[in-house]
């Protein structure tokens, strides 16, 4: 038997595990399909153990949370709190200098989405705040490294799944804000850290609810409804139990879902948060799928959030479309040429980014991927491509690269 450790905080309470877990010597500790029913339970299971483990043969089950997991973490009786606080993580700056080099340009953006998903759920935890500051730091290092290749990663997960809707698309309107309130708006650096934390946070008052609807077919309840209409309240209350003291954050998350048109001068500084996570927060949710409908085109969502309630330009919605740009990275787009390519980088215009080609002119894939420049004439833009008319099996390991450096092509 082949075990690998597999990252504690990613086991979901109370849904049935996707796999049997194992201490070192491979000794059982609990069967696949065993539901995990409290933090407690977890913790009794774990007891003294510094580390649990799955059978290598059956890990994709778990490939979303450990793949390529590097753990060298010995903690001899240590309580399941202290062990949530290091995170079993390649984040946690315990590497040597060149393999943290390594992990930051070589996210685990699946990684990252599960451990956003385990963190929004288990909010009762005293480790939620430590958790949530390492998720923000990472998105924020990633974001400054590579901007293009954070937001190709995470509109490429929004548009491809509902399953952890709620992480993915608190991630990427976090990510999404920032890159709007840092190269845009120019707010400090301190301000753009809490307008993280708050876009991050801003729908745990229903994460299980949210999580429930993208798959949900029906049409919405009373109850549903009085439970979304009400989520912003319940999401301070959780905060504030959970040690949450900053006036802005609370603020911003309190306002964020409030139809307020117009500039943000004269604005408390949460409720300037509260209007760009509100814009972002919109285009987000109509880029995604749900079951009951499929997603708007990206151009579609991203103009949508252009115009405010009285059909003005928004500043908030403006500075987010020059910021990410009318065509995102990995949003998929077709050429003058009849190709399909998925945008890879943005470009000096909001409307002419890069963009590399999966389908060629015969409807055919290509095989390697090929950079164009949609500023040049010949390959211009003529057309958003919905995510769902790509039928390419898409990898995000062999296109992120072409988001850090694109060079042209031969045609």
């Amino acid at each position: 038997m082949n075990l690998v450790p597999v990252n504690i905080d990613a086991i979901v309470i109370g849904q049935p595990l996707p796999c049997a877990l194992r201490d070192e010597s491979g000794v059982l500790l609990a069967n696949k399909g065993y539901m995990v029913g409290s933090r407690q339970d977890l913790e009794i299971m774990v007891g003294k153990r510094s580390q649990i483990y799955i059978d290598f043969n059956q890990s994709d089950n778990f490939r979303r949370a450990y793949v390529n997991r590097l753990n060298n973490l010995v903690l001899e009786d240590r309580a399941l709190g202290q062990i949530a606080d290091v995170q079993i993580s390649p984040y946690d700056g315990k590497q040597t200098p060149a393999a943290e080099a390594e992990v930051s340009d070589e996210p685990d953006w699946l990684d990252l989405q599960t451990q956003a998903h385990a963190m929004l759920r288990d909010t009762r935890s005293n480790t939620f705040l430590p958790r949530l500051a390492r998720l923000q730091a990472e998105l924020d290092r990633h974001g400054l490294r590579n901007p293009d290749g954070t937001l190709f990663a995470l509109i490429h997960l929004a548009g491809s799944e509902v399953r952890q809707y709620s992480a993915t698309h608190a991630m990427l309107v976090s990510v999404m804000c920032c890159i709007a309130a840092r190269d845009v708006l120019k707010w400090p650096t301190e301000q753009i850290n809490t307008l993280s934390c708050a876009a991050l946070t801003m729908n745990i008052g229903m994460t299980e609810l949210q999580d429930r609807l993208a798959l949900q077919k029906t049409p919405l309840s009373a109850e549903q409804i009085r439970l979304i209409d009400s989520h912003a309240a319940r999401s301070v209350d959780l905060l504030q139990e959970m040690g949450v003291s900053n006036e802005a954050w609370l603020e911003a998350v309190l306002h964020h879902r409030a139809k307020t048109p117009g500039p943000l001068s004269g604005r408390s500084e949460g409720k300037r948060m509260a209007r760009l996570i509100q814009r972002a927060d919109m285009f987000a949710a109509r880029l995604s799928p749900r079951a009951s409908r499929v997603p708007e085109t990206p151009s579609s969502a991203m103009q949508s959030c252009y115009f405010d309630e009285n059909r003005q330009i928004d500043e908030a919605g403006a500075a987010l479309i020059k910021a990410v740009g009318i065509y995102s990275p990995g949003t998929f787009v077709k050429l003058s040429t009849q190709e399909i390519a998925v945008v890879i980088k943005r470009g000096l215009n909001t409307t002419m980014p890069k963009v590399a080609v999966l389908i060629n002119r015969q409807g055919m894939p290509t095989g390697e991927p090929i950079v164009r420049d949609t500023s040049l004439s010949e390959f211009r833009i003529v057309a958003s491509v919905p995510h769902r008319d790509v039928k390419v099996t898409q990898s995000l390991k062999r296109l992120l690269p072409l988001t850090r450096q694109a060079t042209e092509r031969p045609w």
